[in-house]
């Protein structure tokens, strides 16, 4: 079965993007020819790819299945109009999320070094970065790295970023400067994100476990949007975020410090070990020069991040 690369391509940056404008301003195309290549590609592998939601598009599972090999796909294409036309290829860096502090860290090292080009990707975290590490349609992959990760994979630490707390201002915890553990334990922080398993999710299980902060995931995701949309307008609800997620401003939303201890997520910097990308070595060099190690005085980590990040 032959298929269409410029409809492979179109799927790819919806899923990544979770929306059709942003995927059509990133290929250069119109929003409606963007659909109308996913819809092709539904129609000629018969079976929906997306799902369609009021604030853009979600993999389905066939779709997420579709989506590692597809990336592949691409690269390998993209490679071969590479070595064809005699260029370089650029870094592939899988971000998670281009909202993120990833984003800013690879952004940090692109200014340090602007010789350097740079393909910035996202994913559903490890599910999908793993793999296409070790098929090589990605250089690198910035998130939390877990016990389950493959051994062909190394990895350095590259940020511990502090955990918040996005509340209304009607919220009973809007009127303080910072929000103890204390105050939140035995609580249950709204998270829509974290229906599916994932390495985040991970985390959050262990936050439960040892802090006794819950999370509920119940609702869709409609995005970060809606999200603080929500949060600003209830009494009861509240969220957790990293300190350096980028968020859409709302006069009503307040973002406090989580302290005594300060939970914090451990990003890693992975990537395969046999890769031989060039640009490899100054980003993981970019990437520990910044790097803090652990403070158990006054931090929380999972029990298994600790070792990796101390020291």
């Amino acid at each position: 079965m032959d298929l269409d690369l410029g409809a492979v391509r179109a799927f790819v940056a919806v899923a990544a993007d979770r929306s059709f404008s942003a995927a059509a301003d990133r290929l250069g195309l119109s929003q409606q020819a963007v659909s109308k290549r996913v819809a092709r590609l539904e129609a000629h592998l018969g079976t929906p790819l997306l799902a369609r939601t009021r604030g853009g598009a979600e993999p389905t599972a066939e779709g997420r299945a579709f989506l590692v090999p597809a990336r592949a796909l691409l690269v390998l294409a993209d490679q071969a109009v590479e070595r064809a036309r005699g260029g370089p290829r650029p870094l592939r860096v899988d971000v998670l999320g281009t909202r993120l502090v990833s984003t800013a860290l690879i952004r940090g090292f692109h200014e340090a070094r602007p010789d350097v080009e740079i393909e910035i990707l996202t994913s559903d975290g490890l599910a999908t970065a793993g793999p296409a590490l070790l098929a090589g349609a990605l250089d690198a992959f910035l998130g939390r790295a877990t016990a389950a990760l493959d051994e062909g994979i190394a990895r350095v630490p590259a940020h511990l970023e502090p955990l918040h707390v996005l509340v209304g201002r009607g919220h009973r915890l809007a009127g303080g400067a910072h929000v103890r553990v204390a105050e939140l334990a035995g609580t249950t922080a709204w998270m829509p994100g974290n229906a599916r398993e994932s390495e985040w999710v991970e985390f959050y299980r262990y936050l439960s476990a040892d802090l006794g902060i819950g999370t509920d995931p119940s609702g869709p995701n409609f995005g970060l949007e809606h999200y603080v949309e929500r949060i600003a307008a209830s009494a009861t609800l509240y969220g957790i975020v990293g300190k350096d997620i980028r968020l859409p401003p709302h006069p009503d939303v307040r973002v406090l410090p989580v302290v005594e201890p300060a939970p914090v997520f451990p990003w890693s910097l992975m990537w395969h070990a046999p890769n031989r990308h060039p640009a490899l070595p100054p980003l993981i060099a970019h990437v520990t020069a910044g790097h803090r190690p652990f403070d158990p005085s006054g931090e929380w980590l999972p029990p298994p991040d600790r070792a990796a990040f101390s020291g």
